[in-house]
């Protein structure tokens, strides 16, 4: 019987999670409810790399394979904002910004010398005792010189050890404003997600944010926006409830499979990685879905597949990591850190997409 089917069940939850079942439930909000009851295809992610990858062109100049720029690094956090960055260099892009706090930038500078550090940012404490005026002016100079290279970047990375204070985190959000009226990818991973999740219109109908969730972060965005639980039975249909309830983002549920999806499609990525869960793989990640993301957004229609650029990017990024911890722990084992990862990570683009 129907009401014993998968299908059914599906179609169920979902209606609860869209706000409930009606008799009045029109005919289009029923078609969609169905149509995200489909069931999660695993990516071809190889295929996906090999069809976005930026080819390696004499003819090219510098920039041509990506502009990415992290925003994140505080007092207490600059191990984050480097492994985003540098990822996205060791990956291929060709220029790699960091916008950071002032005490943050001299230790992410001596961290390797091919990024860009813009010490700008400010923290509550560098600003106490000053007027509300004056704190506003030094908010307007942050925007100013964070617009300056807005235009340049092919996408941003937002959150990597951004921290959580309260001044900080209130410039972040109007950096990330820009972002969105320059049409410019975001990222969102870290305490950026602790921002969005407690102001999600900053993201709210914007088709080029990307949230990488932990399994943490994720309940709490399914509790902010739809207001139940995670039931893991029926996580593909939860996963694109949520994109679809914040407007078409595309989420990268972050798990023993990676769950990805724009409200429309949902693909997972179930490539063995490594079972050594050291910190900073998240920001690994954020700095390779970025990459990823600008070039597919390059190719454009050149591309035949008819996915969002967003969850391309989504796919590749979460495919290579995998492949760079599994190489990087076939070496090291229990010893294997996030530097040790970062270094697999060319060689294993190379093995899918061989520069020559």
């Amino acid at each position: 019987m129907l009401a014993s089917s998968a299908v059914f069940r599906r179609q169920q939850f979902l209606i609860r999670s869209l706000g409930g079942y009606s008799d009045h439930i029109d005919s289009r909000r029923m078609q969609d409810i169905r149509s995200m009851s489909g069931t999660t295809f695993e990516a071809d992610a190889e295929n996906v790399m090999r069809e976005i990858t930026s080819v390696l062109d004499p003819s090219k100049h510098k920039g041509q394979a990506g502009k990415i720029a992290v925003i994140g690094g505080c007092r207490e956090y600059t191990g984050a904002p480097y492994f985003a960055a540098i990822s996205a260099l060791k990956i291929g892009a060709d220029l790699s910004h960091v916008f950071c706090t002032k005490d943050a930038a001299p230790v992410i500078k001596s961290y390797s010398p091919e990024l860009i550090v813009h010490p700008i940012l400010e923290e509550s404490y560098n600003i106490s005792g000053l007027e509300d005026e004056e704190r506003r002016c030094i908010s307007s100079k942050i925007l100013a010189e964070v617009d300056k290279w807005m235009e340049r970047f092919d996408c941003l990375v937002v959150g990597p050890g951004l921290g959580r204070d309260p001044y900080l985190l209130e410039c972040v959000s109007e950096i990330m404003k820009h972002a969105r009226q320059s049409n410019v990818p975001i990222v969102i991973d870290g305490d950026g997600l602790f921002l969005v999740t407690n102001s999600i219109a900053l993201v709210s109908g914007y088709p080029l944010a990307v949230l990488t969730p932990n399994v943490n972060e994720y309940k709490r965005l399914v509790q902010k926006v739809l207001n139940c639980e995670v039931n893991d039975r029926d996580a593909p249909e939860l996963l694109q409830s949520l994109a679809k309830q914040i407007g078409g983002v595309t989420i990268l549920q972050k798990g023993k499979s990676d769950l990805i999806s724009d409200g429309e499609i949902a693909k997972s990525v179930s490539i063995y990685g490594s079972p050594r869960r050291c910190g900073g793989q998240g920001d690994i990640l954020s700095g390779s879905v970025a990459v990823f993301l600008s070039w597919a957004r390059a190719k454009g229609k050149a591309t035949t597949s008819q996915m969002n650029p967003t969850v391309l990017g989504c796919i590749a990024g979460s495919a290579l990591l995998r492949k760079a911890a599994s190489l990087a722990f076939k070496d090291k084992k229990r010893s294997t850190l996030t530097t040790d990862i970062i270094e697999c990570l060319g060689r294993s683009l190379e093995d899918i997409c061989p520069a020559c």
